[in-house]
């Protein structure tokens, strides 16, 4: 009997607790080990793991009436640490739960022990390394979620195993390989996702064998070979599809229109060809379908007609043609629709918005013509219209003054005409405007109750006419007015200095007069004032140099007075300027920013002097007669004699000191290049680069240009606003600069070198292909960026910023984190720019980093965020 007994022990540890298991301890004791190895969040989360309290009492413990555990929840408590394999001595766990923390390291094998584990969720932690193996013994397991570590390796067989499995989350790791046809056996399997890792080969049709698969995600940075399998079409279940964004080529299958339960249909960002598939119309219960950025060709078909659950229909960017279906603006649900960037033609649907549902309507950069329909705010849901760059004509629909629920309009580039609708400029939660390159005529709309929060107003190349009244002053929150290119007149308003927040104004090719308004300058975030092209008179005034941060003035072909004020020479941020063509007088300054300007901005004014614009008038008179020497006295010869000889001892002197001047300051010109990794360009190289055609932005930190290198690597150089001489504050700069060049990190924008001499710096970075995350949000192609991407973006930036305030060496806070200092790559993973510079450039008064993406409406962070 004692031998029988010894046996039943050995074999009962031989199958339940695995070789990777040490000698069973207690459940308190395997909880201990557990806390031992676990970092506490701040203030401290775990102060009830402690002896004096019953373990059953622990936060996120849960026991039976056996005082056995069953449950260990710690979700979302900012822990760090790493798990230990004496969570295996827990045996009647069914749920694990450390989601939302910190965890790393690897997955312990001896998870296998718990036998009647249920529910493993990990997801939200640093877990690398692979996937255990050992694990195919969690035969109970129903829920395994890994979402978003950094798992590597292929996709793990072992999962294939785990027959009772209803919901598997693998995304978001660095998994590789192929997907297994082994991921076709599960009958339960319920929630299947794969997405986000870097997958290749082809998607498995044993995928097809799902047949109680309800959510399929397979997308988003895997790289497949090869289409859709039709065996796809099986899943009679399915209810959600999402293979957006992983290199999917071919057909659609038609068989994808027996899915009869299927809400959610995701193909975006792929290199689909081929016709819209006309049995996706059978899809009766699809809500979302998203088939943007493909190469799909052909006509909208039909059968689309039947998708009366349609609330999103996204088929911008493909090669469509033909005119949109009258049944479009009959869809009863219909919210979404994004058709841009496609060869569409004919008329908008007159019944588009009839429904009283329509939220966003993008119909932009196509061909289509006729006039715009009159029901598009029939709900008053209407929050984003753009149809810009058509053939649209006729008057814009005086319903859209009421549409009190629109936020952005963007109809420029058509040919509509009439008035601008009365109230449309005091809609409550209207942001931006843009009504440019049309035959708008008419006045600036008169506003009693402006837009609080609108921020962009465009109506350039229009034939709007009249003065602009003083109430323009009441829109306090507009960063960008842009006027040019209309007939309005009068004088510019006196109120233009109440709007704080503009960062750009363009009232070129115009018809204002008068003198230019002094309170302007009270503007002290402008970086771009244009008034050329105008009938302006009077003085430049001299409060134009209150504006710290312009770097762009215009005010040539006016009729302007007087001598160019020496005051705007001490402007640092100016980069441009153009005086040329109005009646200016004087010497045009020599010193400062005026150093580097162009001569052809100061032409066509006959009594501007100075380099290149010829000599100053006055000093001896032209009429003065020179006296005859003959008759002279011998001592009077003798005096001029003395005379010129000393003029010419002093000539010489001053020719010595000239060019030894000229000297010093082409030693002060000479550029050293500074370089932090080994580089193949020259500082020759990134001197060609500084041309206007290159600009990618502009700020009050400098000017932004795109370089290509001669190796054809492009390069950001970024040149900042020029020192003034004998600055003592070049040398710290220098030693900062070393240090920003040594950092490496993955979320940081690598600086590359820089190039300096005594008067200019320039900053030379990887290239962001993207640009920045405000232009991606904020810009055409804003509301286009998936919440995974939004998601994964916030992540990395976060990374970036934790590496510079907690882990560099010395430690740098950022001081101005915003979305247009988040680069982002060719594959949208995020770099943090412009950190470590705020403190130098607050030195030279200007503090503001970039505060205007060239061609694109950005956004411009309501204050520096200190961390």
């Amino acid at each position: 009997m004692p031998k029988m007994r010894v046996l039943f022990v050995f074999l009962f540890f031989h199958f339940h607790f695995p070789e990777t298991l040490s000698a069973p301890i207690s459940e308190y004791r395997a909880l201990l080990s557990l806390r031992s190895v676990i970092t506490d969040a701040t203030p401290p989360v775990l102060s009830s793991w402690n002896a004096s309290i019953p373990y059953c009492s622990w936060l996120g413990v849960t026991c039976d009436n056996r005082r056995h555990v069953t449950a260990l929840n710690l979700t979302g408590l900012d822990l760090s640490g790493t798990l230990s394999a004496d969570v295996a001595h827990l045996p009647f766990l069914s749920n694990l739960s450390l989601a939302a923390n910190k965890f790393s390291g690897p997955i312990p094998p001896s998870l296998s022990a718990l036998s009647g584990l249920r529910y493993l969720n990990l997801s939200n932690n640093v877990f690398n390394e692979t996937f255990p193996s050992e694990l195919w013994r969690l035969q109970s397991l129903e829920v395994l979620d890994l979402y978003n570590n950094n798992m590597t390796g292929v996709l793990p067989l072992a999962v294939a195993q785990m027959q009772n499995l209803r919901h598997l989350h693998l995304g978001g790791n660095f998994f590789s390989g192929q997907i297994p046809p082994e991921y076709g056996r599960w009958q339960r399997l319920q929630y299947l996702a794969v997405s986000g890792n870097e997958l290749d080969g082809t998607i498995p049709p044993e995928i097809g064998n799902l047949t109680s698969l309800r959510e399929l995600y397979i997308g988003y940075y895997n790289t497949y070979t090869g289409g859709i399998p039709p065996e796809i079409g099986n899943l009679s279940e399915l209810v959600r599809l999402d293979a957006a964004y992983c290199a999917l080529s071919g057909e659609i299958p038609a068989a994808l229109g027996k899915l009869q339960k299927l809400d959610t249909l995701f193909l975006q960002v792929n290199a689909l060809s081929g016709s819209l598939t006309p049995e996706l119309g059978n899809l009766k219960s699809l809500k979302s379908m998203d088939l943007s950025n493909n190469m799909l060709s052909g006509e909208i078909p039909a059968s689309f007609g039947e998708l009366k659950n349609i609330t999103l229909l996204n088929l911008f960017r493909n090669k469509l043609h033909g005119a949109i279906p009258e049944f479009i603006g009959e869809l009863p649900a219909l919210e979404v629709v994004q058709l841009w960037e496609n060869n569409l033609t004919g008329s908008i649907p007159e019944g588009l918005g009839k429904n009283g549902r329509l939220n966003l309507v993008d119909l932009s950069s196509n061909k289509l013509t006729g006039t715009l329909p009159p029901y598009l705010c029939s709900g008053n849901t209407l929050q984003t219209l753009i149809t810009l760059g058509n053939f649209l004509f006729g008057p814009i629909p005086e319903s859209l003054g009421t549409c009190e629920s629109l936020t952005r309009i963007r109809m420029g580039e058509n040919f509509l005409n009439g008035s601008i609708p009365k109230g449309l400029f005091g809609l409550p939660k209207l942001t931006q405007v843009e009504l440019q390159d049309n035959y708008l005529s008419g006045e600036f709309p008169e506003v009693g109750s402006v837009a609080v929060n609108l921020g962009q107003i465009t109506l350039s190349n229009n034939q709007l006419s009249g003065a602009l009244s003083p109430s323009i002053g009441n829109f306090s929150s507009v960063q960008k007015l842009l006027l040019d290119g209309n007939m309005f007149t009068g004088r510019i308003p006196t109120q233009i200095g109440r709007l704080q927040q503009l960062s750009k104004i363009d009232f070129s090719g115009n018809k204002f007069s008068g003198p230019i308004a002094p309170e302007i300058s009270q503007c002290k975030l402008l970086t771009f004032l244009d008034l050329s092209r105008n009938e302006l008179s009077g003085d430049i005034p001299n409060e134009i140099t209150g504006m710290r941060i312009l770097n762009y003035l215009n005010l040539s072909k006016n009729h302007l007075v007087g001598s160019i004020p020496s005051s705007i020479s001490s402007m640092q941020s100016l980069t441009s300027v153009d005086f040329s063509y109005n009646n200016l007088s004087g010497l045009v300054p020599g010193t400062g920013q005026f150093s580097y300007f162009n001569y052809t901005s100061f032409l066509g004014n006959p009594d501007l002097c100075g380099p290149y614009l010829g000599a100053c008038k006055g000093g001896v008179a032209n009429g003065a007669h020179q006296p005859h020497v003959k008759g002279l006295s011998s001592s009077l010869k003798l005096l001029l004699v003395v005379g010129l000889l000393l003029c010419s001892i002093a000539f010489a002197v001053a020719a010595i000191f000239k060019a030894r001047s000229l000297k010093k300051a082409s030693e002060a010109r000479a550029w050293k290049l500074t370089a932090f990794q080994r580089l193949d360009f020259t500082v020759d190289d990134v001197l060609h680069c500084l041309k206007e055609d290159n600009i990618i932005g502009k700020g009050g930190a400098g000017i932004v240009y795109k370089g290509a290198m001669p190796n054809g690597d492009h390069v950001a150089v970024k040149r900042l606003p020029a020192m003034s001489r004998g600055s003592s504050h070049d040398h710290g700069f220098n030693a900062e600069i070393q240090t920003l060049g040594r950092i490496r990190h993955r979320h940081i924008v690598r600086l590359l070198g820089f190039c300096s001499n005594h008067e200019t710096n320039l900053l030379v970075y990887e290239y962001m292909p993207n640009g920045s995350l405000g232009e991606v949000l904020h810009g055409k192609k804003g509301g286009h960026l998936h919440w995974d991407t939004r998601y994964k973006i916030a992540v990395e930036a976060a990374k970036g910023l934790c590496y510079l305030h907690h882990d560099c060496s010395p430690l740098i806070v950022h001081r101005d984190v915003k979305s247009n200092n988040i680069l982002l790559d060719s594959n949208h993973e995020a770099h943090v720019a412009d950190f470590g510079l705020a403190k130098f450039l607050q030195d030279s008064g200007t503090s503001e980093c970039m505060s205007a993406i060239a061609g694109s409406y950005g956004y411009i962070a309501p204050g520096t965020v200190e961390f």
